[in-house]
């Protein structure tokens, strides 16, 4: 497609549509509110769980995760005695044993609860919910911090995936977005979570990075499949210094511009295309064989605050400050700031801070955004006609760049186009024009 003529689209910012109403259109939600909810289960549904660490011994300067640095063993062991505690909260709340068929692990770096407390923290789950016999257990892991007895506890407590950031594989992007990881080390990362058992891999990559080329962008990509992951996730830089300030430490100038950032997205799409990835939604790749790259083909793939997975569970439960549980009556996040999370769970108390209440329209909204996030592909007929007439003016507009194809009353994201689904999803988006929220880019 036209570089030149589409670079105005990529420098949109849009939300990445994780969620539909996106976080910044919660509201406080009452504790009592979220216990309705939660009171209304059905007897073995099924559900998922997310645990958020908001830990890690160094800083990259781009995360844009809920994140913070410290090696206080005391503060990580009070952390983790409260997410024992919200476990059991939440439990007690439920009317009923789910079967959990998922699980992940995410932050920070849920590492750096060292292998005891990750024990204990398991032994507590596991405990207090019925764990399907085929469930997938997967943990966000940094590489330079992996240690031979956190692979071997997480072996040992049945994970079975294993998402490791990767990022740029060039000295110098590595020094001036602040994470310096040799390639050996992750080697050596990989190498140990197999010989473990821990076989599916998912490798993370950006582009977009203060001195990147296109050339970064396409090693990276080439080294990833060399290290024979399962996935591989190409995700944008994006540079919100008014969000997080750690960023402020990357040279702003010396970031690739829109032209640039579309050569690289589109570069590293050919590299992993070419090694066998077949491309997944917006930002994913997968080996034809793996659990993703099936349930796209099936069209079951689906999409939330873990952003493209092959979870259909209708209760995803978030434990840890700051995570966001997702419920068929709405959405409930906890409170961000880790000490008052901590504060709440000790009064006994659930610690929902805010969420959200879906409506009917917003089901159907929410409905048509993840089916053009994860397919690419949208039957207009099943839509009302006040939600389709909304969308339409923006649509044809889209339609007129090439960015989407409306014939036969389905719409449908071109494959040359597929950087640019949040533009078609945005059309969906009744909120967006509400508020103040700032995106990224929307490639």
């Amino acid at each position: 497609m036209d570089s030149p003529r589409l670079a105005p689209y990529a420098a949109v910012n849009l939300p990445r549509y994780t969620s539909y109403p996106t976080a910044p259109h919660f509201a406080p939600l009452a504790e009592e509110d979220w216990r309705c909810w939660l009171a209304q289960m059905q007897p073995a549904e099924a559900l998922s769980l997310y645990v958020h660490i908001p830990f890690c011994h160094e800083l990259c300067w781009y995360c844009g995760c809920h994140t913070t640095v410290t090696r206080n063993e005391e503060r990580i062991t009070r952390y983790a005695e409260a997410l024992l505690r919200e476990a059991r909260l939440l439990a007690l709340a439920l009317p009923a044993d789910g079967i959990v068929q998922q699980l992940h692990l995410g932050g920070g770096t849920p590492s750096a609860l060292g292998a005891a407390r990750l024990k204990a923290l398991m032994g507590r789950l596991k405990a207090l919910f019925p764990f399907a016999r085929r469930a997938e257990l997967s943990v966000e892991l940094d590489p330079r911090s992996l240690t031979e007895e956190m692979v071997a506890t997480l072996a040992a407590e049945g994970f079975n995936r294993a998402s490791l950031g990767l990022q740029d594989a060039n000295p110098e992007v590595q020094q001036r977005m602040g994470r310096v990881q040799p390639e050996a080390l992750v080697r050596t990362a990989v190498e140990r979570l197999r010989a473990a058992g821990i076989r599916a891999i998912n490798l993370d990559m950006m582009y977009g990075l203060p001195g990147q080329t296109s050339a970064h962008v396409a090693a990276t990509a080439a080294l990833a499949a060399d290290l024979g992951a399962d996935r591989v996730a190409v995700f944008g830089y994006a540079h919100v210094p008014w969000m997080k300030p750690a960023q402020r430490a990357i040279e702003a100038e010396a970031l690739p511009g829109a032209d640039e950032r579309l050569r690289q997205a589109a570069e590293a799409a050919r590299v992993l295309r070419e090694a066998g990835f077949a491309p997944i939604g917006l930002d994913h790749f997968a080996r034809p064989e793996d659990a993703m790259a099936r349930a796209a083909a099936a069209g079951r793939l689906r999409r939330n605050f873990q952003g493209y997975t092959t979870d259909d569970a209708p209760m995803l439960l978030g434990l840890g400050a700051s995570s966001i549980s997702a419920v068929p009556q709405g959405y409930a996040q906890n409170i961000p700031d880790e000490r008052a999370y901590v504060a709440a769970v000790e009064a006994g108390r659930l610690p929902v801070a805010r969420g959200l209440a879906l409506t009917e329209e917003d089901r159907v909204r929410r409905e048509a955004i993840e089916r053009l996030m994860c397919d690419l592909t949208l039957d207009l007929d099943t839509l009302p006609a006040q939600v389709l007439q909304s969308a339409l003016p923006g649509l044809h507009a889209l339609e007129a760049d090439g960015l989407v194809r409306l014939s036969g009353g389905w719409l449908t994201i071109p494959e040359e186009a597929r950087a640019f689904m949040r533009h078609a999803a945005a059309c969906f988006d009744a909120y967006l024009a509400m508020g103040k929220a700032r995106h990224s880019a929307a490639v």
